[in-house]
């Protein structure tokens, strides 16, 4: 496993992050904790997980918990074999203080993950969501607080954008706060919306950690045009999974799966292997039900892609357009 480096952190994790959302349902917690040591036995030392996951049965207002509860029992006599990241901000809970990213919030919030995972310390904290109603500064003096504490090493964002990511710095810089050292976005070779927010994650030293990296099932292969949903699947078991037609990515996804061929890559080994080679990437959360879907993510973390089929892929699923900055000035000839 070759390691990378988590922003300006200085923390080595894997590139393949094991993510947690499906512990409690459909991920029982004695196949959770037999899945964890085996992820640690695989070489990956970097888990994630949030304080409101619960797997698929949670309900918005619910009090998660769940996964790090079976996280705090997967890693006893472990623990400093991984690099641990959680998150707050996620509703978890029906109170007024269970959601958001006041000073209250986050300092009970850290302390209740704190005892689930049954550790005195996090080493990455992430904030899950903007939070509009809380001023940054409010949020960040906490995350300082906290990271002087030493109950946390290093603290990211999941779901900002890089104009956020660069508030986050230019206050980091004005009071002597902690930077921001990572940006967990949902993305792969399917939805890359966030693809022109890379660059200035690269430029800031900001590791790009992203989730949905095999678009919720979709890039294992097992959705084929012509042919029905298969019988398990997440399509089958939610039909209004899918906010988009179908047919065109089913296209998408052919093309693509024969470009993995050339590649000598099955589809989800090809497009692991695809994030991994974009702009800023550290580490890709890949949440499993089995041993199996985390052996392909491994494989497809060692393999790489030849420049010329990654331009074939961009003709076949293309990053967003990219606008010239208003006031730049034009190349002379």
């Amino acid at each position: 496993m070759k390691y990378r480096r988590l922003g300006s952190s200085g923390i080595l994790v894997s590139p393949i992050c094991l993510g947690t959302m499906t512990y409690g349902s459909p991920v029982r917690e004695n196949e959770a904790v037999k899945l964890t040591h085996a992820a640690i036995d695989l070489g990956i030392n970097f888990i994630d997980t949030a304080n409101v996951y619960e797997g698929y049965s949670r309900v918005l207002g619910s009090p998660g918990g769940v996964a790090e509860e079976i996280l705090g029992k997967a890693l006893r006599g472990k623990r400093e074999k991984v690099i641990l990241a959680t998150k707050v901000g996620g509703p978890n809970g029906p109170g007024p203080q269970d959601v958001g990213m006041s000073v209250t919030t986050i300092l009970n919030a850290l302390e209740a993950s704190l005892k689930r995972l049954a550790t005195d310390y996090v080493d990455l904290y992430i904030i899950h969501w903007p939070d509009k109603h809380t001023p940054l500064e409010t949020t960040l003096s906490a995350m300082e607080t906290i990271y002087r504490q030493g109950k946390i090493r290093a603290f990211g964002v999941s779901n900002h954008m890089a104009y956020q990511l660069c508030e986050f710095l230019w206050l980091a810089d004005k009071y002597g706060w902690p930077k921001v050292v990572s940006s967990q976005i949902p993305f792969s070779l399917l939805k890359r919306d966030f693809q022109n927010d890379l660059e200035f994650c690269v430029d800031h030293d900001i590791a790009v950690t992203p989730y949905q990296v095999l678009q919720g099932g979709l890039l294992t292969g097992k959705y084929k045009s012509g042919k029905p949903v298969p019988n398990g699947s997440r399509l089958d078991e939610s039909p209004g999974w899918l906010s988009y037609p179908l047919v065109p990515l089913l296209d998408q996804m052919d093309a693509t799966e024969s470009l993995a061929g050339e590649a000598a890559l099955t589809l989800p080994q090809y497009s692991v292997a695809w994030s991994l080679a974009q702009p800023a990437m550290a580490s890709l959360i890949v949440g499993v039900k089995s041993l199996a879907q985390l052996e392909v993510a491994v494989e497809g973390a060692k393999a790489s892609i030849p420049a010329e089929i990654l331009v074939k892929q961009d003709a076949i699923t293309p990053p967003p357009y990219r606008h010239r900055a208003p006031f730049s000035r034009p190349h002379q000839n």
